[in-house]
């Protein structure tokens, strides 16, 4: 089959600028999208009055024909096929005839790479929104079974104030309720028909663009033609959509390679998800936790590679749109992997309560101060003061050399006369959680409300 835009050239195309070219390769995974979009195509121009609805019946008998090939892996690329456009229409060419050689009236490779790229991340972003749900469902359940198992919190790597692991396990469910908003928001941008806009200045036959629009699943269709043709801001929000979820995958990474560790131990990677060293016998490696931080960046790459990409083009089309499909196909196959490898791992992961009791009562009373100034406070002593008076305590305590849990009382007398009397309940972990009943907090009724909102996240989705 000739070039499609080959009538206009004498000399053949130089080999190597051929394949420089070609975007087969990669684009062949628009397959689906693209027999979609010309059977839509084929039934429009029906109504167009450029086909009848014989004609149009065997271009969709022919297209699903090239579909089942592709399924079945029999499908046989030619030489000229420089992209999936040409391979499905010189494979239809091939099935009907020259009937085949009508189905690109009125259409351009412009509007209808644009066309197939959108479907493609509309139902990208499907099936990632259940990935994404399916990771929050595993921490969900890692936070219900150990809803109020006290541990240390932490702000600047450095304990702060109790919490619970179930408070913890939630705190990266949240994200990852913000992560399926933007690929929500993604999906929505994706779903915009360009096809019916031509190469720039729209269609040369009346097709129907609501109706194609609704035969397709989107939502609405392009006003502008120039702009329809050239946007890909849909193809960023998606990127940017990934590479958040990406970084919130890396922080869950990170904080539980540090969990995992011997100076924590809070938690135990199964083995399933580690691998060894092939030096040292003793070793157990977070590798697939490793593997997860280090895809952030990668996915960070994509965003940015593909902003610097359209940051200078002109309007319409450029073949440096060309570059748009690889970056966002590697971000969805990069999560598609790491999403399931990443519930898989907290569903086996093995929580070990003593060693986090052996970290609270490593603390010394430390993780309870801001709880000393709050009783303070309750007794009429400004907030300030009060943080400076459990200060002072602090470091008194650290001067002798003893928690400040086991402050002794005279000490406590001499920082301020309300710090005298019996303040071991202050000291105590359970008492601590309970006093944090806003929501959001740590005691049992608010981290009930926080469950029941996660549910209800999760269900209503």
């Amino acid at each position: 089959m000739p070039k499609l835009w080959g009538g206009r050239f004498a000399g053949e195309t130089d080999e190597l600028v051929a394949r420089y070219n070609a975007s087969l390769p990669f684009d062949v995974r628009l397959v689906d999208e693209d027999i979609d979009g010309s059977i839509a195509w084929a039934r429009a121009l029906v109504g167009a009055g450029v086909l009848d609805a014989s004609e149009a019946a065997r271009l969709v008998e022919g297209l699903e024909a090239v579909r089942a090939e592709f399924d079945a892996g029999q499908f046989a690329a030619a030489p000229g096929d420089e992209d999936i456009h040409t391979a499905v229409e010189r494979r239809l060419t091939e099935l009907v005839g020259p009937l085949g050689g009508r189905l690109h009236t009125g259409r351009s490779r412009n509007d209808q790479v644009a066309t197939d790229f959108r479907l493609w991340v509309m139902r990208a972003c499907d099936a990632l929104l259940g990935e994404v749900a399916a990771l929050q469902r595993a921490l969900l359940a890692s936070a219900e079974a150990h809803l109020h198992l006290p541990m240390p919190g932490y702000t600047h790597l450095q304990q702060a104030q109790p919490v619970t692991w179930g408070h913890w396990a939630l705190s990266h469910f949240w994200p990852l309720e913000r992560d399926r908003g933007r690929l929500r928001q993604a999906r929505a941008a994706a779903s915009v028909l360009p096809l019916g806009s031509g190469a720039l200045a729209g269609s040369g036959f009346p097709v129907d663009r609501a109706a194609l629009a609704a035969a397709l699943g989107f939502d609405r269709v392009a006003p502008n033609s120039i702009d329809a043709v050239a946007d890909r801001d849909f193809a960023a929000d998606f990127l940017y959509a990934c590479a958040m979820t990406g970084i919130h995958l890396a922080r869950l990474s990170e904080q539980l390679i540090l969990f995992s560790s011997a100076e924590f131990g809070f938690v135990a990677l199964p083995d399933a998800y580690s691998t060894g060293s092939s030096l040292m016998p003793q070793k157990k490696n977070p590798d697939t936790l490793e593997l997860t931080r280090g895809k952030a960046g990668r996915l960070l790459g994509h965003l940015t590679g593909l902003l610097a990409t359209l940051k200078g083009l002109p309007s319409a089309y450029d073949k440096d749109l060309q570059e748009d499909k690889e970056p966002v196909f590697d971000a969805a196959d990069t999560l598609t992997l790491a999403l399931p490898v990443m519930a898989g791992l907290i569903g086996a992961l093995e929580v070990r309560p003593e060693r986090m009791r052996a970290a609270l009562a490593q603390a010394g009373g430390g993780l309870f101060a801001t709880d000393v100034a709050d009783y303070l406070v309750e007794r009429g002593v400004p907030f300030r003061e009060a943080h400076a008076l459990v200060g002072r305590a602090v470091r008194r305590a650290e001067a002798l050399g003893v928690g400040l849990d086991a402050l002794p009382p005279a000490e406590w007398q001499a920082i301020h006369p309300l710090l005298g009397g019996d303040l071991s309940a202050l000291f105590d972990v359970r008492a601590a959680l309970g006093r944090r009943r806003a929501e959001g907090g740590t005691a049992p009724e608010a981290l009930a409300r926080q469950v029941a909102r996660a549910k209800e996240q999760l269900a209503v989705s």
